[in-house]
């Protein structure tokens, strides 16, 4: 089993007055999701850049590491 990390970014919206994810990004290297946040977080009622070890060959993903947060985002460790 090969891990490797990645970083992605999470916007998050309202709908029907819950927080929902919207579409994933994947960004290159840490700093890259942290300026990929910040330019999207005027957009979203809040987004997060996280670091996160994907399994290669299965493809799931742990230990999600909070690298940037702007507004209002969910917590993904709580799951």
């Amino acid at each position: 089993m090969a891990t490797a990390e990645k970083f992605i970014i999470l916007p998050y919206k309202k709908n029907r007055g819950n927080l929902v994810p919207g579409e994933m990004r994947q960004a290159s290297n840490a700093v890259s999701a942290e300026k990929i946040a910040s330019a999207m977080s005027e957009r979203f009622i809040g987004v997060a850049a996280y670091a996160v070890m994907v399994d290669d060959e299965t493809g799931d993903m742990t230990a999600p590491r909070l690298l940037a947060k702007h507004g209002e985002i969910a917590d993904l460790n709580a799951a």
